[in-house]
C-alpha cells in the first residue's frame, strides 16, 4: 500500500516510544478509530445511484462495492452480524444478497465520505492512495487466479482489496509510521522486517485480527494476515505474489528472486510470470471476471462446464456418472436460468460471466 509510504507525515515521534505505552492501548484505540474509514466520493455516489436504479444489475452493484475498500468492509461487516450465517459471509456477492438494496443503500448513505479535492487534515491523501494500491492489487490477482485456475475469484478480490488495511491502523497508532519505522527499505518484505523489528508485529498480523474483530470469516482473516509470510500458500499465496505485482507496476522495488518463488509456489515458471507482467500495467486484461452471481447449482456449473469441453450428452452422462436423461433435465434448466437458447450460447455467456 503507497498510501502508507507517500501520506503526509503525522507528528514525529521516536519508534521506541510505542513499546513504553502500550501496544494494546494503541491498537485498540486506532480499531476504533479505523471504524470512520472513508470511501471516495466517486464509487459512493456511483453505488448510491446503482441501487436507486430498478434497472441496474447485480454485476453492477457488485463491482461498485468492490472497488472502495471502507464500501467493501461496510458490506461485509453489516452482512456478517446476524443470521444464519454470521461470520460465514466473505465475499461481495454474497453480502450483497444478504443486504438487498435497500440494505446497500441505508449503509452507503451511512459511510464517511472522502473527497480528494475536498479533503480535510484527518485523512489527507490516505483513503486515494491507499485504494491506487488495493485496487492494483486486485487487478493482479484477478490476472494470477485466471492464470492458474483458482475458481473462488470473489473470496479473492475481498481479500486483495483489505490485504493492507493494518497499515491504517499502524498510522493510527504509531505516529511515526510509516516514515520513521520503514526508514530506507525499498521492498515489501524490507518493510515488514522493519515493522516486526521496530514495533514486534506487522501489517499483515495487524490486518489478520482486524478482520477478526469485524467478524468476517476466518479463511479471509488468514489470507490477510500471511500475505507477507515466507510459508504463504493458497489464497494468502496468491495476495502475496499480487502485492508484489503490483509495486512492480507501480515502478516500486521488488526482488526478483522473491517475485519468481513465490509464482513458483502457485506453478507459475518465468514465461508466465513474464506475461503477466507484462500485461498488468496497461489495465484490465481480457477474460476480466465480471462479478454477477451464477444462478446455477454446483452439479449444473460441472455439467455447463464438461459440455464446453465439447462433449456430447452420453459422454457427459458417463462422466460424471448420470443417466443421458438427467443431464438433459440439468441443460434445459440452465437454458432456462440463463436465458440461453442452445448449447454454445451457454457456454459463451457462462464464460463471459465468470461462471467457468
Amino acid at each position: 500500500m503507497e498510501a502508507a509510504e507517500r501520506a503526509t507525515p503525522a507528528p514525529r515521534a521516536e519508534p521506541a516510544a510505542p513499546r513504553a505505552q502500550g501496544h494494546g492501548q494503541r491498537l485498540t484505540a486506532a480499531f476504533e478509530a479505523l471504524e470512520g474509514f472513508p470511501a471516495l466520493a466517486e464509487p459512493r455516489n456511483r453505488l448510491l445511484r446503482l441501487v436507486r436504479d430498478e434497472h441496474a444489475s447485480s454485476g453492477d452493484v457488485i463491482a461498485a462495492v468492490e472497488s472502495d475498500v471502507a464500501l467493501a468492509i461496510a458490506a461485509l461487516r453489516l452482512a456478517n452480524r446476524a443470521g444464519p450465517r454470521a461470520g460465514q459471509i466473505g465475499t461481495i456477492p454474497a453480502a450483497v444478497a444478504v443486504l438487498g438494496p435497500a440494505g446497500v443503500e441505508t449503509l452507503t448513505m451511512r459511510t464517511a465520505v472522502f473527497d480528494f479535492f475536498e479533503r480535510t487534515a484527518a485523512w489527507d491523501t490516505v483513503p486515494e492512495r491507499f485504494r491506487l494500491h488495493a485496487v492494483a492489487t486486485q487487478r493482479a490477482t484477478e490476472r494470477v487466479a485466471r492464470e492458474i485456475g483458482w475458481e473462488d475469484r470473489d473470496s479473492l478480490i475481498v481479500a486483495a482489496l483489505l490485504h493492507d488495511v493494518g497499515k491504517l491502523v499502524l498510522m493510527h497508532a504509531y505516529p511515526g509510521y510509516p516514515e520513521q519505522i520503514h526508514h530506507d527499505a525499498r521492498t515489501p518484505e524490507e518493510r515488514v522486517m522493519r515493522e516486526r523489528r521496530e514495533l514486534g508485529v506487522d501489517h499483515a498480523v495487524v490486518g489478520g485480527v482486524l478482520a477478526r474483530r469485524w467478524g468476517l470469516p476466518p479463511a479471509l482473516g488468514r489470507a490477510i494476515e500471511r500475505h507477507h509470510s515466507d510459508d504463504a500458500q493458497g489464497a494468502a499465496a496468491i495476495i502475496r505474489l499480487a502485492d508484489m505485482l503490483a509495486h512492480h507496476a507501480q515502478e516500486r522495488a521488488v526482488e526478483p528472486g522473491r517475485l519468481l518463488g513465490v509464482a513458483r509456489t502457485l506453478g507459475l515458471e518465468a514465461p508466465a510470470l513474464r506475461a503477466i507482467m507484462y500485461e498488468l500495467p496497461y489495465g484490465a486484461a481480457s477474460g476480466r471476471r465480471r462479478p454477477e452471481p451464477c444462478p446455477l447449482s454446483a452439479r449444473e456449473v460441472q455439467i455447463l462446464r464438461v459440455l464446453a469441453e465439447g462433449k456430447v450428452y452420453k459422454q457427459i452422462a458417463a462422466e460424471l456418472g448420470l443417466s443421458t436423461s438427467t443431464v438433459r433435465t440439468h441443460l434445459h434448466n440452465i437454458y432456462g436460468k440463463i436465458g440461453a437458447v442452445d448449447r454454445a450460447q451457454a457456454v459463451l455467456m457462462a464464460t463471459e460471466r465468470g461462471w467457468l
